[in-house]
C-alpha cells in the first residue's frame, strides 16, 4: 500500500527530464501531420517555396552585383533558412503546452519539457530539412562547397537558441496577455523579414544604417554564417557571440517571468488562451 520514497540523484533527475524532453519532441513532430515523413516535406516545400521567391527576387532587383562572389543559392539560403529556423523556433516555443494545458495535468509534465520538446522539435525539423535541400542541390543542379561547414551550423544552432529565448519570454506572457504574445510573435516575425539582413551584407551597409540593425541576433548570425560558408566574406560588423550573449540574457528573463507565471496560474486563465 505504502511504497519508499527514494531520493533520485542529480544525474537519474537529469536523464529522466531529457528523454521527457525527447518523448514531448517526437510529439510534436508528429502533432501537426500524422505522418512525420509527410510533414518534414511539407517543411521542405516550404522552404524551398519561400528560398525560390526570394530568388526571382534577388535576381529582378538587380541584386547580383551586391551577393557575394560564389553561388547566389548558397547565398540566399544563408539567410533563409536560417530565418526560417528563427522564427519557427519561436512560434512554436511560444506556442508550447502552457500552465493550464491539459498536457499539464500529467505528473512527469512541466513547463521545461513542453518548452524544451518544442524547441527540440523544431531544430530537428530545420535541420533535415536543410540537410535535403542542400543535397537535392548538391546532386541535381551543381556540387556545393561551404568554407567552414560547421561554423555555418554553429550559426543555424545560435539562431535557434535566440528564438528559444525570446519564444520563453513570450511563453511566459501568454497566460497574461495571450491577444499582446501573439501580436509580439508575429510583429517580431515580420520585423525580421527585413532587419535579419537576408537580402543585403553588413559589410556594405552605412555606418549611419548600421545601428539600426546591430541590435538584432539573427543579424549577426547570418552575417557570420555567410563569413563561415564563402572564404572571400570577412564580417567586419558583426560580432559572433553576440547572439550567444543576448540569448542567455534574454532566457534568464524569459524562465524568470514563466517560474513568476507558474507559481500564479489559475484555471480560470483557460478561458483566455
Amino acid at each position: 500500500m505504502f511504497s519508499p520514497t527514494t531520493s533520485r540523484s542529480f544525474g537519474w533527475r537529469l536523464w529522466h527530464t531529457l528523454e521527457l524532453i525527447f518523448t514531448q519532441a517526437v510529439r510534436n513532430v508528429r502533432k501537426n501531420h500524422g505522418n512525420a515523413i509527410i510533414g518534414l516535406m511539407l517543411n521542405i516545400v516550404q522552404t524551398m517555396m519561400l528560398l525560390g521567391v526570394f530568388l526571382l527576387i534577388f535576381v529582378f532587383a538587380g541584386g547580383g552585383g551586391a551577393a557575394i562572389r560564389g553561388d547566389t543559392v548558397i547565398y540566399l539560403m544563408s539567410g533563409v533558412v536560417l530565418f526560417m529556423a528563427h522564427i519557427k523556433t519561436l512560434s512554436a516555443v511560444a506556442a508550447a503546452e502552457g500552465p493550464n494545458s491539459a498536457m499539464m495535468k500529467h505528473g512527469p509534465m512541466n513547463p521545461i519539457v513542453a518548452i524544451g520538446g518544442a524547441a527540440l522539435a523544431e531544430l530537428y525539423i530545420q535541420v533535415l530539412s536543410i540537410a535535403v535541400i542542400l543535397f537535392l542541390y548538391h546532386t541535381i543542379w551543381t556540387p556545393i562547397e561551404i568554407d567552414r561547414p560547421f561554423g555555418a551550423f554553429a550559426m543555424l544552432l545560435s539562431v535557434w537558441f535566440s528564438g528559444l529565448a525570446i519564444g520563453v519570454v513570450m511563453y511566459a506572457l501568454r497566460p497574461w496577455f495571450p491577444s499582446l504574445s501573439k501580436l509580439l510573435t508575429t510583429l517580431i516575425s515580420r520585423l525580421n523579414m527585413v532587419a535579419s539582413g537576408k537580402f543585403f551584407l553588413a559589410n556594405t551597409l552605412p555606418s549611419s544604417v548600421l545601428p539600426y540593425f546591430l541590435w538584432n541576433p539573427l543579424f549577426h548570425s547570418i552575417d557570420q554564417a555567410r563569413g563561415f560558408a564563402f572564404i572571400n566574406y570577412n564580417p567586419m560588423n558583426t560580432w559572433v557571440y553576440y547572439p550567444a550573449l543576448f540569448s542567455l540574457c534574454v532566457i534568464i528573463v524569459g524562465m524568470l517571468g514563466e517560474f513568476y507565471t507558474r507559481n500564479r496560474a489559475s484555471l480560470s486563465w483557460a478561458a483566455k488562451q
